[in-house]
């Protein structure tokens, strides 16, 4: 772990690849006018921006970005693209009923294929690979659970069918699987590199970007930024865990961890499986993990630190080392030249939302870890709300949703604590000795 670089493979594999590639786009220069100011250079900002000018190719359209594009969540998170949501079904179903959790699903699920058709359209090269995912149970706690997903998925009208655990093999070679469930809608991607890409066709539509510029103040109808005031007509808010102007304790922050492996080669692979870029994952560990298009191995912790310190980052890390050996034996002395961590935006009820107020000013918050098709939704859902289109997306249950503040610091550092207990916790029960349990039927 000593050798691994702390930086995300995303971001090397871009500088690799192009040195330039990162190289900061001048900031806003003075006062500016705009019809729509979108703030936030990640993929909901950069999908909103590229899906107001699908629809109106004469708007003016101003991206501005703290950062660089594709510097945040977008370029240290996971490279799954799922029709998952922060939102476990059960919960859309008690909040929105059958018909509204069954709406949004079926949203994210088109969501996942709109990605790769738009990147394909536009010649994004983004290594995008539509493999399915495959949800593993390990213990006989999880083979309980797996089946009551499985049910929840059918009445969601989500395709997601029950492996035995040969079935799973054919697609992960994880030890210790007493069952699975498979998922097609999900993909595996380079997020950051589909980030750079639409942004350079925001650009070649008209579109502008300027990066270092942070906006300070959002009021209807203009923007105070670092380097100067634009009006607008709209602004769309896509900050992810950044506290967003005028939007405070919406959400909050929290950090995954990412390994990633040296790449492997045939005969490793042979072992871990994968072989249409399947993704798999582990819920009893919270983790998930791919193989990238240049053949390395990622696993993703996602159960959400509550600090990103570097102790905490390492301690995490070095777990999910141990993870990665043990579904994966074979892979003990296999190199690890990445480990990161990503942060993202939670909101207290973990229920993401998108929407726009009367004032003209419009949000996406709380995507969480399952950002990436969620994203493109939100994007393609705010370009209907600021044009007025009259579409079913204007009418799914996440359009106006508004999930509680969080607490002041102090107190919020109390529950934070007590997360840190339950991390504990669940690692400790993912780790403890495994007992057999019959596989279900797999229903075919």
């Amino acid at each position: 772990m000593a050798t691994a670089r702390t930086h995300p493979l995303w971001l090397d594999q871009l500088s690799v690849d192009d040195p330039g590639a990162l190289r900061p786009r001048d900031p806003l220069d003075g006062d500016d006018r705009a019809d729509v100011v979108v703030v936030g250079a990640g993929l909901a900002g950069l999908w909103t921006a590229y899906y107001l000018l699908e629809a109106d190719p004469s708007l003016d359209v101003l991206v501005v970005e703290a950062d660089v594009t594709a510097a945040g969540a977008t370029g240290h998170g996971s490279g799954w693209c799922s029709a998952d949501l922060a939102v476990a079904g059960e919960d859309l179903v008690t909040r929105h009923g059958l018909a509204g959790a069954r709406a949004l699903r079926a949203a994210l699920r088109d969501a996942v294929v709109e990605v790769g058709g738009a990147a394909a359209a536009e010649q994004v090269g983004c290594g995008f690979a539509y493999g399915g995912s495959v949800l593993l149970a390990r213990t006989p706690a999880e083979v309980e659970r797996l089946a009551e997903h499985v049910q929840v998925a059918a009445d969601l009208e989500d395709d997601v069918h029950l492996l035995a655990p040969d079935e799973v093999a054919e697609h992960v070679g994880a030890t210790g699987v007493l069952a699975g469930a498979y998922s097609p809608d999900c993909a595996r991607l380079q997020p950051a590199a589909l980030a750079l890409g639409l942004r350079d066709v925001v650009l070649a539509r008209g579109g502008r970007v300027v990066d270092r510029t942070t906006a300070l103040r959002v009021s209807p109808r203009a923007v105070a930024t670092d380097r100067g005031t634009v009006r607008t007509r709209w602004t769309v808010l896509a900050t992810g865990a950044a506290v967003a102007p005028g939007a405070d304790r919406a959400v909050t922050a929290r950090h995954g961890v990412a390994i990633a492996t040296e790449p492997l080669g045939d005969a490793a692979w042979a072992t871990v499986g994968l072989p249409r870029a399947q993704t798999f994952a582990d819920r009893a560990a919270g983790v998930r993990g791919e193989r990238t298009a240049d053949g390395r191995l990622v696993l993703v912790d996602v159960g959400g630190l509550s600090s990103a310190s570097p102790g905490a980052v390492d301690r995490a890390a070095d777990r999910l080392h141990g993870t990665l050996v043990d579904l994966f034996p074979s892979l003990a002395d296999v190199a690890l030249t990445h480990r990161w961590s990503a942060t993202v935006g939670v909101a207290r009820d973990g229920h993401p939302s998108v929407g726009l107020d009367d004032d003209g000013i419009g949000w996406v918050r709380g995507l969480g870890f399952d950002g990436v098709a969620a994203a493109n939704l939100a994007g393609r859902t705010l370009a209907d709300l600021v044009t007025g289109a009259e579409g079913p997306l204007v009418r799914l249950p996440w359009v106006g949703h508004r999930s509680p503040a969080w607490p002041p610091a102090p107190l919020r550092r109390l529950g934070q604590a007590a997360g840190r207990v339950r991390d504990a916790a669940r690692v400790s029960a993912a780790r403890a000795p495994r007992a057999r349990a019959s596989a279900p039927t797999a229903r075919r």
